[in-house]
C-alpha cells in the first residue's frame, strides 16, 4: 500500500488552516496566496482554492476587497475577518493539541 492517498489527505485536511493563518499576518491576493502554499511544499489547485475561500467568506471568516493593477485586470484581497480571529485562535489550540499528541505516539508516551 502506498502512503500518496493519505499524504494528500493530510496535506488537504491542513489547508484551511494554513490558509487562515497567511491571512492573519497580511492581506493578500490570490495569486500570492498560492505561491506561498506552493514555496511551502502544499500544492493547491485553483479548484481547490477558490471553493475553499468562497466558503470561508460566506461563513464571515475572511472578507475580500477589489484593487486596481497596474498590470492586468483588478486584484481581489483577502484578509480575516474578526470571527477570523477567533477562527483561527480555535484552530492553532487544536493544532498544538493534536501535534502533542502525534508526538506521544510517536514517542510511545500514554497521555497524561
Amino acid at each position: 500500500m502506498e502512503a500518496k492517498n493519505t499524504i494528500s489527505q493530510m496535506r488537504r485536511g491542513i489547508l484551511e488552516f494554513c490558509i487562515v493563518s497567511l491571512l492573519a499576518k497580511q492581506e493578500i491576493y490570490t495569486a500570492e496566496l498560492i505561491d506561498s502554499l506552493k514555496s511551502a511544499d502544499l500544492i493547491v489547485t485553483d479548484g481547490t482554492l477558490y471553493p475553499l475561500l468562497n466558503r470561508l467568506q460566506k461563513a464571515k471568516l475572511l472578507q475580500y476587497r477589489w484593487e486596481e493593477s497596474d498590470s492586468g485586470p483588478p486584484r481581489k484581497y483577502y484578509s480575516l475577518t474578526e470571527n477570523g480571529e477567533g477562527y483561527l485562535g480555535e484552530l492553532n489550540k487544536a493544532w498544538q493539541d493534536i501535534t502533542g499528541s502525534v508526538e506521544n505516539i510517536l514517542r510511545g508516551n500514554k497521555s497524561e
